[in-house]
């Protein structure tokens, strides 16, 4: 259809709290009408009649401007109208994409002849909506009435809310291409459960599916959010958590009387408990120690997982008191840790959700622990996992190639298939009782980098979806070591496209793009701004490391080394490199020259993860098992000439300056409400480290003790030269709660 079509038609559309009427060439919010000139008002209506379909330049040119020869600088203008229109700085709505055209992220809807959607009352929950699956899109066809009001909710234009609550209905099952003028087909509807303005997780439903559990926050692992009860279809949200500790996968039991979850106190075997609280209400109670991702296999035992030692963790089953323990899967690494675990139907089978340090593919293993079992599911990052009632299907939330879908795969031996796709991802898995359907959490993510300084705060990253701790700590951004600059990695089109390496000027605001061609895992710049290091993905399992001047005097050089699955490289004291390796079953740390010559182990204890390396290479932080007069999982500085470390905090960020004056340690995770607590430590002059407490920090009231202690209101940040300046990812999640048919 082309815009004179709409205009004849007399059709309009509707989109957040904006009406566009193609007749009478009016954008309206609300009743007042937005002012827009006639070329920006067709560019507009094409983008809108497009709306989820990526339109390129020369499409908007051919398709408003026709056989009259424009520049692009017309178009340019054209698409700023528009999003000074609406409101639009941050490119939530009409979204560039890099080098390719423009993409109108809201959900439209379809209003022929024109009419504006009553608003909801305030508990209103949709009854249902309507999204076609699995092709992108996001225009649905609608001749809506006061009888039939069962739409989405338009939301006022929000900047933190917008790009989740305009796109996730819009394209929450993975969306809409085909036309307005083609033949309509039969499509699943989507039926949304929560209309939070924020974020709601990790469903579970209870065995008569009649109560529905979630986390109200942006994380459904190690959440520090609350966890809530809805009664479907209609209920209120009921919170019946009321603590800020790290909680994970609510589960009820076979009776519905109670809701299980994990709560993790600590890094400690025991501090990873099941706790319980009645789903009438009450105070919660400790159910089991040391087991986590705990849920019901019948009415007497129950699956879960435990420690054994430092971070290993397995799946066991057991009576609710732990008589009768059995082991089911323990993953072959120390450092591997199994975190979820699914028995089937016929309880003969476990799906296992596992990481190590990041989230494994998904693995079915026998339940009565005869056979570790095999990998299903495709090849990525898998979260979640469930099964049909009659044990025939698996699904499986799944993040292949950095974005997050489901997929179903036939049990024992079929393929995986792809169940949801598009713009939005879905995460959690929460299978109806009658197999019809599955409750999954479906929203958007974005990513920048943003500086904060005295005078306030800036976005210093261009667009796109920026990288930050949670691909791993040496993924985060950094100052040059003159402060002057910082290095960031991003991925310009898309969250699942290959992560480059930038660098943002700070006093002229420009943005350099730093070794293209190359996808970088993570990097480490040399202390003399010169040099960079970085990784690769893995290739076999194998990941490539290599050198690179930032000045591209040279080639990039691959480092020459034989050893296995190479992670988180760092330049090392004296010309060397540094990076983690596992040997066996463990982690280690090794360092190498720079032609990949002279591989060895810096200290003979196995470590966890790398962090962050000291601007005199004389000390790199580290995650390693828990000490046992702590009993927790302890950050640790390690000497990289070899010697004994020194403990720092608990499972924490540590982070030293640019200049080393400064020693960043955080102290509260970031929650919904909070962005979390960083301490600046001064460092005395001459040491690379402060004096700090022989526990390490495990509290805010501990860092705060410390000599020239400053509290930072920032849990996670990339340290500048003073505790005013500091860079961080800042990212704007908006997911709810959707029930998607099954096939």
């Amino acid at each position: 259809m082309n815009l004179q079509d709409s205009a004849q038609r007399g059709r309009s559309y509707s989109f957040l709290d904006f009406t566009l009427d193609a007749a009478s060439q009016r954008l309206l919010r609300g009743a007042a009408e937005v002012k827009l000139r006639p070329k920006s008002f067709q560019v507009m209506l094409y983008l809108v009649e497009n709306a989820g379909r990526l339109v390129t330049r020369e499409e908007l040119l051919q398709a408003v401007w026709r056989e009259v020869a424009v520049t692009d600088e017309s178009l340019t203008k054209c698409v700023a109208d528009i999003r000074k229109a609406l409101t639009d700085d941050s490119q939530e709505i009409v979204r560039t994409m890099t080098r390719r055209g423009f993409l109108f992220q809201a959900e439209v809807r379809l209003i022929y002849p024109p009419h504006i959607h009553p608003r909801p009352a305030h508990n209103e929950t949709p009854a249902s909506v309507e999204f076609p699956h699995p092709a992108p899109g996001a225009i649905a066809e609608r001749n809506p009435s006061p009888a039939q009001p069962g739409l989405s909710p338009r939301k006022p234009l929000n900047r933190i809310a917008v790009a989740g609550a305009a796109v996730l209905a819009a394209a929450a099952a993975g969306l809409l291409t085909s036309r307005l003028d083609r033949p309509r087909r039969s499509e699943p509807v989507y039926t949304q459960i929560t209309n939070f303005p924020d974020s709601a997780v990790a469903a579970a439903l209870s065995p008569d599916g009649r109560m529905l559990a979630f986390i109200r926050g942006e994380e459904f692992f190690l959440s520090p959010d609350q966890i809530y009860i809805k009664v479907l279809p209609n209920g209120e949200p009921v919170q019946v958590t009321h603590d800020s500790r790290a909680k994970y996968a609510p589960a009820f039991s076979p009776d519905g009387s109670l809701l299980a979850y994990t709560l993790v106190a600590g890094r400690s075997r025991e501090q990873w408990a099941t706790y319980s609280v009645s789903t009438l209400g009450g105070e919660p109670r400790l159910l089991l120690p040391n087991a986590s991702g705990l849920t019901w296999i019948d009415s007497r035992r129950v699956l879960f997982s435990e420690i054994k030692s430092g971070f290993h963790m397995g799946i066991v089953t057991a009576t609710v008191a732990r008589a009768e323990s059995r082991d089911v899967y323990w993953p072959a690494h120390e450092r591997s840790m199994a975190h979820f675990s699914y028995a089937s139907p016929d309880r003969k089978w476990a799906l296992v959700v596992e990481m190590n340090p990041e989230w494994q593919p998904c693995r079915v293993a026998a339940l009565d622990g005869s056979s570790p079992g095999r990998l299903v599911g495709p090849k990525g990052k898998c979260t979640s996992a469930g099964w049909s009632p009659d044990g025939k299907w698996m699904y499986l939330g799944v993040q292949v190639s950095g974005s997050h879908h489901l997929w179903r795969q036939r049990f024992p031996d079929g393929q995986p298939e792809p169940l949801t796709s598009g713009p939005t991802e879905e995460e959690g898995v929460a299978v109806a009782p009658d197999g019809r359907s599955l409750i999954t959490s479906i929203g958007t993510r974005q990513s920048a980098v943003w500086l904060h300084e005295n005078s306030g705060e800036r976005r210093i990253s261009s667009e796109g979806f920026a990288v930050g701790r949670h691909e791993g700590f040496a993924a985060a951004p950094v100052f040059s070591p003159d402060a002057k600059s910082i290095y960031y990695l991003q991925r310009l089109e898309s969250p699942e496209s290959a992560s480059v390496l930038w660098r943002s000027d700070l006093e002229s605001g420009r943005n350099t793009e730093i070794l293209p061609g190359f996808a970088i895992h993570e990097f480490d710049i040399s202390s003399d701004g010169n040099e960079v290091v970085f990784s690769t993905r893995a290739v076999e399992g194998k990941a490539q490391i290599w050198l690179a001047p930032l000045d591209r005097s040279r080639p990039p050089r691959m480092v020459d080394s034989s050893m296995g699955s190479k992670a988180s490289p760092h330049f090392g004291p004296r010309g060397t490199v540094l990076f983690l390796n596992s040997e066996g079953n463990a982690n280690y740390l090794f360092r190498m020259d720079r032609d990949g010559s002279n591989c060895a182990k810096v200290v003979p204890y196995p470590i966890a993860t790398l962090r962050n390396i000291s601007p005199d290479r004389r000390w790199i932080v580290t995650l390693a098992p828990a000490p046992a007069d702590t009993g927790v999982a302890m950050t640790i500085a390690v000497p990289t000439s070899g010697g004994t470390a020194r403990r720092i905090c608990g499972a924490c960020v540590a982070k030293w300056a640019p200049d080393g004056k400064f020693f960043y340690v955080s102290v509260r995770s970031p929650s919904q409400k909070d962005r979390g607590k960083s301490v600046a430590i001064p460092v005395p002059p001459g040491d690379t480290l402060p004096v700090l407490p022989d526990k390490g920090i495990l509290s805010l009231a501990d860092g705060m003790a410390l000599p020239g202690a400053r509290l930072v209101d920032e849990a996670d940040i990339t340290p500048g030269p003073d505790p005013f300046t500091f860079a961080y990812v800042k990212t704007s999640v908006h997911r709810n709660l959707f029930r998607i048919p099954l096939p």
